[in-house]
């Protein structure tokens, strides 16, 4: 892409926005070193780690790449063998174990985010290095006894002769012989050996080594001749100390040398993570949305068209306050490719033109659009002179800065690159202003470059007009408030509103009329012809406008209808469930009643009592709520589908004998007579509802494959373990089965949780419970069904 238009879109205003958002220095670096790419596959790559990254974070909003640093500079050490620091070395172990729990679980989340995924596989685990580094230093930054053998021998020693060393000293500074000859009975140090506080007029008295003195000379700092040997063993032990550990720290920043390019990898996917992470954040803060890209197409017939594409609807310049900026639908077509945008001053004109360029810049940079919809091609270069850029260095007028660009981007632009100019052909005579505008508009279209051009030019208006190829847009006025509207308007021409503000702004009516006298009759009409096409043009849209608004009202109390009529169907069924419940309920109680009346009979001899309470039980029992049928069936055939009304389920239709039919129902054959059988419908809600309790005694069950006394779900997903349960309950319902075990492992109990969460409270389920230890324990789930 062309640097000098990159300036003049501001693009790096956009670049340094989004490095704001990343948290990681590389991340900030790869931003600000962002730039658009011609390369198709290239761009839809970047887009999609940006859609996939605003995705992970509305899913977990605090998700980061953790606690990585930028190790370049402890790497560079490595390389050269100068030993790391504790500090140093921690942050390469922090740094590659954020990277590692980063790519863990972004692989619990490849199919979620495949793209993210896929990059998170550079992060390399360097685990021998980390299990080193994690011996040898702690979370303070110390090494470790543990880090060597050696280490520990001498820090045991070293322990033992400070022990003694201090025993001594404390006894000597205690001794009561001692008192009158020192200021204090205390032990200090001086150069790194423990010495005591001797007053000067009795140096000699403690015999020992002088090593300092007090500022007045009155207290001379002396170690005692009899620990002396004690306190060169403890410094000799000190210096040991320090020995070992710096050669533990060379080892460890040797085996960092080691391991340089797997942490290189591992840095390069960190901060591209975080790159992806901050295109999401930026996407999400300015309401933006994944551009879709058109390829470049063939031209129809004859008319010169690159083949391009550019829509934006709703777009907004994304420099500019989002509470002030107004949103602007612009684009090309089939019938032209070269917009020329005309307006009065300030009303928007320029940034039109650098919101359509810093967009195609964003979207093949792999940022999304702040827009509503956004489809384009992907250029091959984006060319912009907008602004002033006079050089007084290279003694260059606005008129020749603006020339000498637009000579560099005529020679550099194709049929594949996309143009704008600001203002063109001002800053010089008119008249041949107007006619060079012209000329080099005729330029870009006959080379098919697709084009928006910011004019004041009448002429340009015309030639926009009558030229196919071009087209006319204009940003508003409002002449009440005599300010721009930056409503931006394809298909019209601006109007200049010179005179109109001038009268407003109160100039002699005079004055107006002798300036509107001395304009040509023809421009006069024309810009009363303006003014006519814009009003229809806005009753126009007024119309179109009411009827939207009325077409979603309609919309919505038909949704409002919609669920109105689904609340009542919930209803009913619920009234349905319950009435089917209690029946059933009084039914077990006239069996049990039954039963027991039977057994009586059979000791008394008599079984009139039992017919009699049999007689008033069934008398008792609510019939069933009708069944609802479904639309009437025409003319069956095999392989129809069509809804069983008993079972309120669909099935497909696999034989034809007389007024039977038999019916593939799931894993079941049923046979129904035609009067229980309707065209394909579903339940209210729109989905196959559990199974009619009872069915009619005009339907029979031919089971076509036993239905096994376990279903094994391990290894499913969430919701297809969920899909097969409910389709397996209703089978083993279907079949008689008393009950049924369910395996879901153990595990971590997710899958165990979500099983028992199911039938709790489903319809066909009575209770359940975990398995017993030769069953399977709690890896299985053990369920009792209704009674078929």
């Amino acid at each position: 892409m062309n640097a000098r238009s990159l300036r003049a879109l501001e693009f790096s205003q956009i670049l340094h926005r989004l490095a704001e958002y990343a948290s990681f220095s590389l991340g900030k670096e790869l931003a600000l070193r962002l730039r658009p790419t011609t390369d198709e596959e290239e761009v839809k790559r970047r887009q999609q780690e940006t859609t996939e990254a605003r995705s992970l974070l509305e899913m977990e909003s605090h998700f980061t790449v953790g606690g990585a640093k930028d190790l370049c500079p402890h790497l560079k050490k490595a390389a050269i063998e100068s030993p790391l620091t504790p500090a140093e070395l921690l942050d390469i172990r922090e740094s590659i174990a954020s990277g590692v729990a980063l790519r863990r679980r972004l692989y619990s989340l490849r199919h979620l985010f495949p793209t993210l995924a896929e990059i998170a596989q550079g992060i390399e685990e360097c685990s021998a290095l980390l299990g080193e580094i994690r011996r040898s230093i702690n979370d303070r930054g110390e090494v470790v006894d543990g880090a060597s053998p050696a280490l520990a021998r001498i820090r045991r020693e070293l322990h033992q002769v400070h022990e003694r060393l201090l025993s001594q000293m404390e006894q000597i500074a205690s001794s009561p012989e001692n008192a009158s000859f020192l200021q204090e009975p205390m032990v200090t140090q001086r150069s790194g050996r423990y010495v005591i506080p001797l007053k000067a007029d009795f140096k000699g008295r403690i015999p020992g080594v002088v090593h300092d003195q007090s500022a007045s000379g009155a207290t001379l700092f002396v170690e005692p001749l009899a620990t002396l040997e004690l306190n060169n063993q403890w410094r000799q032990l000190q210096l040991e100390e320090e020995k070992e550990r710096e050669r533990i720290l060379k080892g460890l920043t040797a085996r960092v040398a080691e391991e340089i390019p797997a942490i290189e990898g591992t840095l390069k996917a960190l901060a591209w993570l975080d790159l992806s992470l901050a295109k999401g954040r930026y996407s999400t803060s300015l309401s933006c949305v994944e551009p879709r890209f058109i390829p470049f197409r063939s031209p129809k017939g004859e008319l010169l068209h690159p083949g391009s594409t550019l829509r934006l609807i709703q777009a907004r310049h994304p420099l500019l306050p989002p509470e002030e900026v107004v949103p602007i639908d612009i684009h090309t077509s089939d019938d032209f490719f070269i917009l020329v945008i005309t307006g009065p001053n300030t009303g928007g004109k320029t940034v039109s033109l650098k919101t359509v360029g810093l967009v195609a810049l964003m979207a093949q940079s792999g940022l999304h659009i702040p827009a509503q919809e956004a489809e384009l091609s992907i250029f091959e270069g984006v060319y912009a002179d907008i602004g002033d850029e006079q050089s007084i260095e290279q003694s260059l007028s606005t008129f020749s800065s603006h020339l000498t660009n637009i000579v560099t981007i005529l020679a550099r632009a194709n049929e594949r690159c996309l143009v704008l100019l600001d203002e063109l052909g001002a800053g010089t005579d008119p008249v041949e202003g107007s006619a060079l505008a012209r000329a080099i508009l005729d330029h870009l279209r006959h080379r098919k470059i697709t084009s928006f051009v910011a004019s004041h030019y009448s002429e340009l208006k015309s030639y926009a007009h009558i030229t196919p190829g071009v087209e006319n847009a204009s940003v508003e006025f409002d002449l009440e408030t005599l300010a721009p509207t930056y409503v931006m308007s394809i298909g019209l021409p601006g109007r200049s509103n010179a005179l109109a503000i001038v009268t407003h702004l109160g100039l002699d009516e005079g004055v107006v009329r002798e300036a509107r006298r001395l304009i040509s009759r023809e421009d006069l009409e024309v810009e009363r012809y303006l003014d006519d096409i814009r009003r229809a043009r806005e009753e126009t849209l007024a119309a179109a406008q009411a009827t939207k608004t009325a077409r979603e009202e309609a919309e919505r109390k038909e949704r409002e209808v919609a669920e109105e009529l689904k609340a009542l169907e919930g209803s009913r069924r619920e009234v349905i469930n319950e009435a089917r419940k209690q029946a059933r309920g009084e039914l077990r109680e006239a069996r049990k009643e039954i039963r027991h009346l039977v057994a009586e009979a059979k000791k008394k001899a008599t079984s009139v009592e039992a017919e009699a309470k049999l007689t008033e039980l069934e008398e008792k029992l609510e019939p069933l709520p009708p069944v609802k049928k479904g639309p009437p069936l025409g003319e069956l055939k095999v392989g129809e589908t069509v809804w069983v009304e008993g079972l309120g389920r669909e099935g497909e239709v696999v034989g034809l004998e007389g007024d039977q039919v038999e019916v593939q129902v799931g894993p079941f054959r049923v046979k129904a007579n035609m009067e229980d059988l309707a065209a394909s419908v579903k339940d209210p809600e729109g989905r196959e509802g559990p199974p009619r309790e009872g069915i009619p005694g005009s339907i029979s069950l031919l089971l076509s494959q036993p239905v096994p006394d376990f279903l094994d779900l391990r290894g499913d997903k969430a919701q297809e373990a969920l899909w097969r349960l409910d389709k397996y309950l209703d089978e083993a319902f279907l079949s008689g089965s008393p009950s049924v075990r369910i395996v879901h492992g153990k595990g971590k109990g997710t899958l165990r949780r979500l099983v028992r969460q199911a039938v709790e409270g489903h319809p066909l389920v009575v209770s359940y419970r975990s398995g017993e230890a030769d069953e399977g324990g709690d890896g299985v789930t053990v369920v009792r069904l209704v009674e078929s």
